[in-house]
């Protein structure tokens, strides 16, 4: 039996998602920001966690890992690594930042069972060195934290360019009917900026009237899936002869592209 999938807003524009199994009763909660949101979410579905997933240690998907843990008895993954944290003016000095309240560490590769589900591990360090994502392959679906945003991607604190376009290479490799669950609605700034970067894309262009209307009606435009970002998200696309000569980096390699987007984005 497929897995039930609730997404849920809370903050400002981050979402969390539970994950259902029915046949089991087990769900599992990706990032817990807010903790009377993901409570709210489980009192709204009737549903019992038994798994918390944490991407990264940014507060908004941690905050209520400790009170969520202690209200609901859940088993807790996340990251095997460490976040950083650069100090000082010029960020000449870091400190290394575990997460408190990891029942299991885990790594690129790991795997581990959500009711019978295997859930593979993907290490994007970039926005953060520690930030993991989970994928689902039988029910193709993966969810990128702060990594891969429809039609953009994490800001880099941590990480440089070359380790944020490796990880989104490993993301590109998932099957393109892939379902991706981002956390937060940055889609229509990602969708204003993708156009200023490939302004010829009809696929880009149809899509940004699509999020339009979306959010006209307050209705959200996530999930994804692989396809459609693979057809319109700059941030994958640093291959496309129509973004390189738009930038005038015809022979520049893959990830000199990618750098250059993320730097106009960083700007814009």
């Amino acid at each position: 039996m497929a897995l039930e999938f609730f997404q849920f807003p809370y903050l400002e524009d981050n979402y969390g998602v539970l994950i259902h199994d029915q046949a089991s009763g087990e769900t599992a909660c990706v990032d817990a920001g807010e903790p009377e949101a993901v409570l709210a979410a489980l009192k709204s579905t009737g549903w019992t966690l038994t798994q918390l997933w944490i991407t990264h240690h940014h507060w908004d998907h941690t905050d209520g890992l400790l009170a969520v843990k202690k209200a609901t008895g859940a088993h807790v993954f996340g990251p095997k690594y460490k976040g950083v944290e650069k100090l000082g003016a010029e960020g000449s000095e870091t400190r290394e930042i575990e997460i408190d309240g990891l029942d299991t560490r885990l790594a690129e590769g790991d795997t581990f069972s959500f009711a019978g589900h295997d859930v593979q591990i993907l290490h994007t360090p970039g926005h953060t060195m520690d930030m993991i994502n989970f994928y689902i392959p039988s029910e193709n679906t993966v969810f990128t934290g702060d990594t891969l945003f429809v039609m953009g991607c994490g800001r880099l604190f941590e990480g440089s360019p070359e380790l944020m376009w490796n990880g989104m290479q490993k993301l590109m490799k998932l099957p393109s009917e892939t379902v991706v669950y981002c956390a937060h609605e940055y889609t229509s700034g990602n969708a204003s900026f993708a156009l200023t970067v490939d302004p010829q894309n009809a696929a880009l262009k149809s899509r940004v009237a699509e999020v339009a209307a979306l959010r006209a009606e307050n209705r959200p435009t996530v999930p994804t899936t692989l396809a459609q970002e693979l057809a319109t998200n700059p941030f994958l696309r640093p291959a496309d002869p129509s973004i390189r000569a738009h930038l005038g980096m015809e022979h520049a390699s893959d990830a000199e592209v990618f750098t250059e987007i993320r730097l106009r984005k960083d700007n814009a």
